[in-house]
């Protein structure tokens, strides 16, 4: 064959391949160019290399191949593989012992066996991958991630799930706290959920999340989170109407306490709740069992009748149990979209709060008005018990200790009573004198660890036959009683 033929078989190779290349797969086009390469005879694999680019040793495989299938040695390939069966490395998995080897070392680390290698450090797979080699078996960080998913492992992180000791009637709570939004909504009152988001720094200073800008132009902050002595920290008192789907931010810049939480929400009464409920007879408030809204907290019973002294009109407290706070309509309806607003943006200023804070906004259309609250407050304000005497405060019937209602009071009047167990010296007397104007219902009488309830008791002089009181009150000492 001489140059000029060679020249014209290396067209037609190169016309012809190209025309159905795309259609072979790499086992196709191997036999095609070697079939070429043989017909032509001597000096084909040059031709058909320098035609197709493939090399002469491929051709070559694909020559011997031809040759197999000719003689019977071999039958051709299933037109969905590529390669003979067996071919190629032999997967991880199947190796002898490597799984359960794997699983051994895992599991050991996991349920707290105290010689483990992995009970105290990272179970990484880098580390994973070290543990497997001290027990002779040779596996990358790669193949690692895909043998613990073939033994049921994968990266968790923790679950809160774990809510402590339960109240037995914690299911009633959650009933009557609904049932009692349901009864406040239907009848036009107002029902609200509060609570206080968790404090936040005020500077320069790095804020959770991401946010668009300029490729390799990040927002530069301070590399520490010490809070400055100008600005401090914020407290952001939320009011969430659960019926309006609207709130009240108030951000205080003090401290935290009863006297604020309370403030806040008469701010949002006069700001938002008024227009809103100009006919309103009530107030239902659900909250936190803790905090500076907390069942236990003195100043917030007594804050709480001041506001109702100036409303007008009872005001209802429903404490979700303990270990609950999460179910506070707050916190998903209001609190996580505030976070979701300013993700990646350094809070400067009190005023960049308020913007940030009054712009959040949702698809449901919900508003949200903020403002600054730089009033002063407290700390170590005492709450006497003569000062949660004067609160009208009356327990829910049938739920323990979950709802309460601060009832309005006008004109000052004390609901207290007053015992006088007789004069020093005398012997402790059948009857006690009990001076009130006010008097409603039963009375509960406190006296050191002793409580007794009287039901109903007549204003002036009372007799008591069994003298239970008498032993409990001595001469020179006295007692206090609560309608």
């Amino acid at each position: 064959m001489n140059a000029r033929e060679r020249l014209d078989a290396e067209k037609d190779i190169r016309r012809r391949f190209r025309r159905i290349k795309d259609g072979l797969n790499e086992r196709a086009r191997r036999l095609f160019v070697a079939n070429e390469a043989q017909t032509l005879g001597h000096g084909g694999r040059a031709i058909a290399s320098r035609a197709t680019g493939m090399a002469v040793a491929t051709i070559a495989r694909g020559k011997a191949e031809l040759r197999a299938i000719d003689a019977g040695q071999e039958a051709f390939l299933d037109v969905n593989r590529v390669r003979r069966e067996g071919g190629g490395r032999k997967p991880k998995a199947k190796e002898e012992g490597l799984l359960e080897t794997l699983r051994d070392i895992v599991e050991s680390s996991t349920v707290g066996d105290p010689e483990s290698a992995l009970l105290w450090t990272a179970r990484s797979q880098r580390n994973l991958v070290t543990a497997l080699g001290e027990r002779g078996y040779q596996v990358s960080q790669s193949s690692m991630g895909k043998l613990l998913r073939l033994i049921g492992y994968s990266s968790q992180v923790n679950k809160e799930k774990v809510e402590g000791r339960q109240h037995p009637d914690r299911n009633a709570q959650f009933e009557h706290i609904n049932e009692r939004i349901r009864h406040h909504v239907a009848s036009g009152n107002p029902a609200i959920s509060v609570d206080t988001k968790k404090k936040e720094l005020v500077g320069d200073f790095k804020n959770d999340g991401q946010e668009l800008r300029p490729k390799f132009d990040p927002e530069e902050v301070s590399a520490h989170d010490f809070a400055e002595k100008m600005l401090g920290k914020v407290s952001p008192y939320g009011v969430f109407d659960i019926e309006k789907n609207e709130a009240w931010v108030s951000v205080g810049i003090n401290h935290d306490t009863a006297e604020f939480s309370v403030n806040a929400i008469r701010s949002w009464w006069f700001e938002m709740g008024r227009p809103l409920y100009s006919n309103a007879d009530s107030l239902l408030i659900t909250a936190d069992g803790g905090g500076s809204n907390g069942y236990r907290v003195r100043l917030w019973k007594v804050q709480l009748q001041i506001l109702a002294n100036e409303l007008g009109f009872p005001i209802h407290v429903c404490h979700y149990p303990p270990g609950t706070s999460k179910w506070n309509k707050i916190e998903h309806r209001l609190f996580s979209l505030i976070t979701q607003n300013w993700r990646g943006k350094p809070l400067y200023s009190h005023q960049v709060i308020v913007n940030l804070i009054s712009s959040t906004t949702t698809r449901r259309g919900s508003k949200v008005r903020c403002r600054i609250d730089d009033h002063h407050y407290s700390k170590v304000r005492r709450v006497s018990d003569s000062e949660l005497a004067r609160v009208d405060l009356r327990h829910a019937t049938g739920v323990p200790k979950s709802a309460a209602t601060a009832g309005a009071k006008r004109g000052g009047k004390r609901r207290q009573l007053r015992l006088w167990p007789g004069r020093p010296g005398e012997r402790p007397p059948g009857s006690v004198r009990i001076s009130s104007r006010t008097l409603r219902g039963p009375v509960r009488i406190s006296y050191r660890r002793t409580k007794l309830i009287l039901p109903y008791p007549t204003v002036g002089s009372l007799t008591l036959e069994d003298q239970t009181l008498s032993r409990h009150l001595r001469p020179g000492t006295g007692a206090r009683g609560l309608p």
